[in-house]
């Protein structure tokens, strides 16, 4: 509490004298400026009442607790947020100690989760900005990324440890004021995405920033500054280096937000797309087949258009739609070089697969899915006796019938192929029995009598 009633002594001092206040940081020239509860438009009414117990209880507890991150970015834009996340001066320790319903959790950042039934609220201690080499609680991969960081320190130091300006306001609960350390409410405004420092340094600590980069000017229609921009094309290949399962929560997150077809064409544009899925890239740079990204900007727009109507979306359908034409083409070499075609298909889709998860660690339930709806494929094509009713019973029926439908939409497979199986399903049973009836063989007809010559 004296740290932030010092520094804000010194700031009314600073402004006395007609004075900008030195951070001591490398965007030391913004001032800190303090948007009074007239001069913005959050209120309490909008918030989770369980963020506002955690901020009302850690406040009465004699330590400072302010909202930061999305959540007030989000209310500010007159979102809803999906989650609210709480800064205080208390150790993760101090937070257990004031919530019996608190849980430590992580490594690389150590968080107290506070629950409240299905709710978490997610409280973070401020960080450091120390980084001297013989700090025990932070630890530097050799290429620059932050391994664990621990290191705890005031609201000053926090601050720009945080990534985008318009992810560093403060809604300090004492006044109901918000705290602003690098112009973000001015970004905010203009609609531009800023990152906090050095923007090569800040991608080098963490590539995933790279694609909240991405996913943030998509979802909230914000423009990425030239500065933080430029540096990605460059810096993309580093996501090699982030743990595979880290990468598969966040392309959920770009592309199951509704905003798919924009994000795909972004990370097409820095280069970001190539780390995440190499095969579907290689196919989408066939200049000599349009077919891949037309059919994968269909299946994104298609997603998009569900989430917009509030229906459900599978993870399964999008990315068995990316890797698609990878497995076509593998099982097309396997068949040239003489394997049957459903063994082809089926060798082709563990390759593909085997090769995917080490870019993106998806779920093994997720990559049988795929499998399904890829091999189902095949047994669209045999429509006599009773295998189509057998297909029509497959739990993963309607995936794979939609996919087809997106197949024969974008040039991909027969329409009247599509339209048989549309018609089959709606038919009533004498009708499906005519359709699935073996065609009937041409009688040959009797050859004429020869007449014998030597009777003419």
């Amino acid at each position: 509490m004296k740290v932030i009633l010092n520094f804000f002594k010194k700031i009314f001092s600073a402004s006395d004298e007609g004075d900008a206040v030195d951070l001591g940081q490398e965007n030391s020239q913004s001032q800190v400026k303090v948007y009074s509860r007239s001069e913005h438009n959050i209120s309490r009414s909008q918030m989770s009442e369980n963020a506002v117990k955690v901020l009302y209880r850690l406040k009465k507890s004699g330590y400072e607790a302010y909202l930061v991150g999305g959540c007030v970015r989000d209310l500010l834009l007159g979102y809803e947020p999906k989650d609210f996340d709480v800064a205080t001066d208390a150790s993760p320790e101090q937070v257990k100690k004031v919530f019996r319903n608190c849980r430590i959790i992580g490594r690389r950042f150590r968080l107290a989760h506070v629950f409240f039934g299905r709710e978490i609220i997610e409280v973070a201690t401020f960080r450091s900005s120390d980084d001297t080499a013989d700090n025990k609680e932070q630890k530097v991969h050799e290429d620059g990324r932050l391994l664990r960081d621990n290191v705890f320190g005031s609201i000053e130091d926090d601050v720009w440890r945080r990534d985008f300006t318009v992810n560093a306001l403060y809604y300090n609960i004492r006044d109901f004021s918000i705290i602003d350390y690098t112009g973000g409410m001015e970004d905010h405004s203009a609609g531009v995405l800023k990152l906090i420092g050095d923007p090569a340094t800040r991608y080098r600590e963490d590539p995933v920033r790279m694609l909240r980069a991405v996913r943030f000017a998509v979802k909230l229609g914000f423009s990425i500054d030239e500065s933080t921009e430029k540096p990605i094309f460059e810096l993309a290949p580093l996501l090699k280096g982030i743990p595979a399962a880290r990468l598969y929560d966040e392309v959920l997150k770009m592309f199951l937000s509704g905003k798919g077809i924009q994000a795909f064409e972004m990370l097409r544009h820095y280069g970001l797309f190539e780390t995440l899925f190499p095969q579907a890239d290689h196919c989408l740079n066939n200049e000599q087949n349009n077919f891949p990204r037309v059919f994968i900007a269909k299946a994104l727009e298609n997603s998009d258009k569900r989430i917009a109507d509030e229906k459900s979306v599978t993870p399964y359908f999008l990315m068995a739609a990316f890797l698609w034409e990878a497995v076509q083409e593998l099982a097309k070499e396997k068949m040239r070089q003489g394997e049957e075609e459903s063994f082809a298909y089926q060798h082709a889709a563990s390759n593909v697969l085997s090769v995917q998860i080490k870019s993106i660690s998806i779920p093994k339930r997720v990559t049988q899915s795929m499998r399904e709806v890829w091999l189902l494929q095949l047994r669209f094509e045999k429509r006599v006796g009773g295998k189509p009713y057998r297909l029509l019973g497959h739990p993963r029926f309607r995936a794979a019938y939609d996919f087809l439908l997106l197949r024969a939409e974008t040039g991909g497979a027969e329409m009247e192929l599509a339209e048989w199986w549309t018609k089959f399903q709606d038919a009533s049973d004498t009708e499906q029995k005519k359709m699935t009836r073996p065609p009937r063989k041409r009688k040959a007809k009797p050859k004429a009598k020869r007449k014998n010559s030597d009777n003419g």
